[in-house]
């Protein structure tokens, strides 16, 4: 019997420690989430800046009618359609012509000079492209409007290009007719820079203008490219929009695998698994399954900390507390496409080919499978993984041309990002600003070497239904949006030459 009572006084020793400790962790949870608090700069609005929304929609609209679509096989390619939207901007844009120098880079890019009162200032260079991509074909029908009519209906631009990027484009444009008819003067010079085939690598445009820069001897303040949005109802738990800064974007590599195998006719098949087929199909299956590991960290783990406090909820408790919530919250980002890829470097099977016949078992299979690397991975890493998952020496692997490692990432302490953030606040109060990760690749990729603070954002509204939109179908902008985007750019070109605080 006493042995019985010493066990029950041990069970609830143990019991109180067990209590004690888990009211313990909710008070450590539970002061852990709330002592993180906002990390929302707050800032005095700016002043209203009256701009022609039905103007620039037009001009907009005009831009989207030229036709300037780049081929990565046929450097002419509709060249004739990038000389007129050169002369259109010529001709839509009269003050910036007449005051910034303009020139012409690997045939038809364009490089615009704004000089600046302080020569010892450090330039800064906006970027944009003026390629687009192609509609795919058969899918004509499926637009509310032709695609390259820019169409102004209903309070939206339409059109391809209109989103990506022309709508940049033509909005930096803007921003700079109206400052130089104010008479503002730059402190730091200004460069605006569109490449002609951003969507095909951008090797005959952003590549030949960094070249050019870096012969005369330019390093940069910043760059400012496309890239991250203000997303709405994309990210759960946020009530409010989040203007998503890009500070790094994600590296390129498409390798292609090749198997060859004995030939012969399909009624005496090899062994199982010993075909070209049956090999590159076990080889596709691991690459698949097995892939490079996810994790919260980096650029993706500084989004988070930076959105966590203005969330609700759970999600606000779990993502305050990644050393605890981590593995949890991990599992769920990893359901979804494009939170999955800001965590890991991403494996895409793209292409496979074999065999010409369906009686005759084929000497060789074929396959490409497209990576993205995170930060932190290499070019070199991530093929070493793809020998490991072959798992054979008959298998040949080859890089595909374009490859490119993940960029550095730019710091978000730096004034430089503090200028976005602020202009961002004086602008959208109601928008939250935090850093982002570029899952996709962009043209300022290929200035790192001119800057140490390369940023991906254009404050173009997204909500979950748009997405789609991007590179597909109904691609188009809202009239009052592309109003925002303008303001940004000047307002951003302003604060540029404000007196510091």
């Amino acid at each position: 019997r006493q042995g019985l009572q010493r066990l029950i006084c041990m069970i609830k020793r143990v019991l109180i420690i067990l209590l004690a400790l888990v009211a313990l962790l909710v008070a450590a949870v539970a002061i852990n989430t709330f002592r993180q608090g906002s990390r929302q700069i707050s800032v005095p609005p700016a002043p209203p800046l009256a701009v022609d929304e039905k103007g620039a929609a037009e001009r907009l609209g005009g831009a989207i009618r030229f036709q300037t679509i780049a081929s990565r096989e046929d450097p002419d390619a509709n060249a004739a359609e990038f000389r007129k939207l050169h002369d259109y901007l010529q001709q839509r844009y009269p003050r910036t012509h007449a005051t910034l120098k303009r020139e012409l880079v690997g045939g038809l890019s364009l490089l615009y000079t704004w000089p600046g009162t302080d020569p010892q200032a450090k330039p800064i260079l906006l970027m944009a492209h003026q390629d687009v991509v192609p509609v795919s074909p058969g899918t004509e029908s499926k637009w509310e409007v032709p695609p390259f009519s820019g169409e102004v209906k209903g309070g939206y631009v339409w059109g391809r290009g209109s989103w990506d990027d022309k709508g940049n484009l033509i909005a930096q444009m803007e921003a700079v007719e109206m400052l130089v008819a104010s008479g503002f003067k730059p402190r730091q010079t200004i460069y605006l820079a569109y490449g002609h085939d951003e969507e095909v690598s951008g090797q005959r445009g952003a590549v030949e203008i960094a070249k050019l820069l870096q012969s005369r001897g330019v390093k940069l303040e910043f760059v400012l490219d496309e890239g991250l949005l203000i997303t709405d109802g994309i990210m759960p738990g946020l009530a409010k929009p989040a203007a998503l800064i890009g500070i790094a974007e994600k590296g390129f590599l498409s390798v292609v695998l090749k198997v060859p195998a004995t030939p012969g006719h399909s009624s005496m098949p090899p062994p199982k698994g010993s075909s070209a087929i049956g090999m590159m199909s076990a080889a596709l299956r691991r690459l698949d399954d097995e892939q490079l590991p996810a994790n919260i960290r980096g650029v993706a783990r500084e989004m988070f900390e930076t959105l966590a406090p203005e969330m609700g909820g759970f999600q606000r408790v779990a993502l305050s507390n990644l050393w605890l919530f981590g593995p949890v919250v991990q599992a769920q980002l990893e359901k979804g496409a494009s939170t999955n890829a800001m965590l890991r470097t991403t494996t895409a099977l793209t292409v496979v080919k074999a065999g010409n016949a369906e009686n005759v078992i084929p000497g060789l299979a074929e396959a490409v499978v497209n990576f993205r690397l995170l930060p932190g991975d290499t070019i070199a890493s991530v093929t070493d993984h793809v020998k490991q998952k072959a798992g054979s020496d008959r298998f040949e692997l080859m890089a595909l041309p374009g490859a490119a490692e993940p960029s550095p990432v730019s710091p978000t302490q730096s004034a430089s990002y503090q200028l976005i953030n602020r202009t961002m606040r004086q602008l959208f109060p109601d928008v939250l600003v935090a850093p982002g990760l570029m899952v996709a690749a962009t043209d300022s990729r290929h200035f790192t070497a001119l800057s140490d603070h390369v940023y991906r954002f254009s404050p173009v509204r997204a909500r979950p239904e748009d997405l789609s939109r991007f590179h597909g179908t109904n691609e188009r902008i809202a009239t009052a949006n592309l109003a925002e985007v303008v303001r940004f750019y000047h307002q951003l070109l302003s604060n540029t030459s404000a007196p510091a605080n």
